[in-house]
């Protein structure tokens, strides 16, 4: 039965499904969320007053309940009564979908991750960008070198480390989203099982709470288990290698 479980997830469109729903939500999280984490550590490294407090609030979020955030989240987004679709409809938008079309609602799921990891990464680069000795800079400034130019070519190759350990931590957060698809559609029995409309919201883990605990197939819950274990280890590898070579190079 082992073998068997894995040659039926191999044929398993749903699992499939999920797989593609989990890259292209960890895709649409994680490139935004270390780029902006990235970018809200240089403008804080710069400044010099209530910096305690801009951390403090930047990194509340991450140690927020997913649950509430995926609660307040669903909220603001709800098709027919969210606080955006009632924005958008002060200045003659009609309402938006967000959680009935397919692409929207994985657009609302890596908002939610972005909104709670950013913070965190921010720390992380922050920690980074203090330890740069000032030296460096005001060398680079004597040769003409501009903020554009010092931030390409000092700040990133010396932050290289800490942005590939952030991208793995990163990789390795996105691809195991659950509690957020979960509770999102929550609200509607007939969609939380089926990660919403279309099951547009289907997530490799939730596939896998659904399979093994809500139907009881425990055997296959280990067989996607397995193969998404697997998965995280590959992409993983991956960014590492790329890193690596940009570091050589």
């Amino acid at each position: 039965m082992g073998l068997q479980q894995y040659e039926f997830l191999w044929n398993d469109p749903v699992f499939w499904l999920s797989i593609r729903n989990t890259l292209l939500i960890w895709v649409l999280s994680t490139v935004p969320t270390l780029f902006g984490a990235l970018v809200l550590a240089t403008l804080l490294h710069s400044v010099r007053r209530f910096k305690g407090f801009y951390r403090i609030a930047l990194y509340v979020p991450n140690v927020t309940s997913i649950v509430a955030v995926a609660i307040f989240f669903g909220a603001v987004f709800s098709n027919n009564f969210g606080l955006v679709n009632a924005i958008l409809g002060t200045v003659g938008i009609q309402p938006v979908p967000w959680l009935s079309n397919p692409w929207l609602i994985k657009i609302v799921i890596a908002a939610l991750m972005t909104w709670m990891w950013t913070g965190y990464n921010m720390i992380i680069y922050l920690a980074g960008l203090q330890a740069i000795p000032q030296s460096i800079y005001e060398a680079a400034r004597m040769d003409g070198a501009g903020p554009i130019r010092t931030f390409f070519q000092i700040t990133i190759p010396i932050m290289r480390p800490i942005i590939l350990f952030t991208v793995v931590i990163s990789t390795i957060n996105g691809l195991q989203s659950f509690s957020e698809p979960q509770v999102l559609f929550a609200s509607n029995a007939a969609n939380q099982n089926q990660g919403g409309p279309g099951q547009a919201g289907l997530t490799t883990l939730l596939y896998f709470y659904q399979s093994a605990f809500l139907d009881n197939d425990y055997g296959y819950g280990a067989a996607i288990v397995w193969a998404f274990f697997v998965l995280i280890i590959v992409l993983v590898v991956v960014n590492w290698r790329i890193v690596q070579r940009g570091r050589k190079s």
